[in-house]
């Protein structure tokens, strides 16, 4: 079932693509930065920016936006979405925005037209929070970060 994605393009990005999946394949659409042709950004080590895409879009209830990382840029520059993933609400109506960091060692330069990140549309599961006494116990019951261990079970 194909669902639709309303976008408006602002006026900063009349002239960008709108997003689309470059394979069949290809779970997220690309995002592309939408800052002027006269005013790259450049990323030093470990800056973050908000990078404008110039959209605005509307979710069908129920579903939210995951605006995520492109490996490729996260493997050749370290560049990558600080609140990976991030999420649109199916209200919200301003512009999506890409808050980008610069991991790596290097400068790293964003120019209008460039793929920065990926965004994916998934529904949304809500729930009703309920005070309990207990909660049922499992094996792994309090254990917290690093209690399974690095190697699979029974190694």
């Amino acid at each position: 079932m194909t669902h639709l994605l309303r976008i408006r393009r602002l006026a900063h990005a009349a002239d960008l693509p709108l997003p689309r999946y470059e394979t069949a394949g290809a779970a997220g659409m690309d995002l592309i930065a939408a800052n002027p042709e006269e005013a790259p950004l450049v990323l030093a080590p470990l800056a973050r920016a908000l990078v404008p895409t110039g959209l605005a879009i509307q979710l069908e209830p129920g579903y939210e936006a995951q605006v995520r990382p492109r490996s490729g840029l996260a493997l050749r520059h370290g560049v990558t979405v600080l609140n990976a993933p991030g999420t649109v609400d199916a209200d919200y109506r301003g512009e999506v925005q890409v808050l980008l960091v610069n991991l790596g060692r290097e400068s790293f330069t964003v120019t209008r037209g460039l793929r920065i990140a990926q965004m994916v549309i998934a529904p949304v599961t809500r729930v009703e929070p309920v005070a309990v006494e207990a909660i049922d116990d499992t094996p792994r019951a309090g254990g917290g970060f690093g209690s399974t261990g690095l190697q699979g079970r029974g190694r």
